[in-house]
Order: structure tokens, then sequence, then C-alpha cells
């Protein structure tokens, strides 16, 4: 349950993170980090 809650939230601060990522200056940087947030989000949900 705690992992689901945990993947949850990670998916979550991703989805927020693409919004800012039009504010953002070093857009590399963020697009990695929404890419794995996603990606551990994911697989944190849904193991």
């Amino acid at each position: 349950m705690c992992c689901r809650m945990i993947g949850f939230i990670l998916f979550w601060i991703a989805i927020g993170m693409i919004i800012a990522l039009f504010l953002a200056e070093n857009m590399f940087f963020c697009i990695c980090v929404i890419i794995a947030l996603i990606l551990l989000g994911y697989n944190m949900f849904c193991k």
C-alpha cells in the first residue's frame, strides 16, 4: 500500500513539473527529472 501511495505522489509531481516546464530555463534537466519521476511512479504504483 505504501509503495502505491508513493508511486501515485511521484507521478503527480512529474505532471506538475511538466506544467512548470514552460517556465524553466534548463529544459534538458527538467525533462530528465520528469521522465525519471514518471517511470519511478509508474513502477511503484503498478507493482
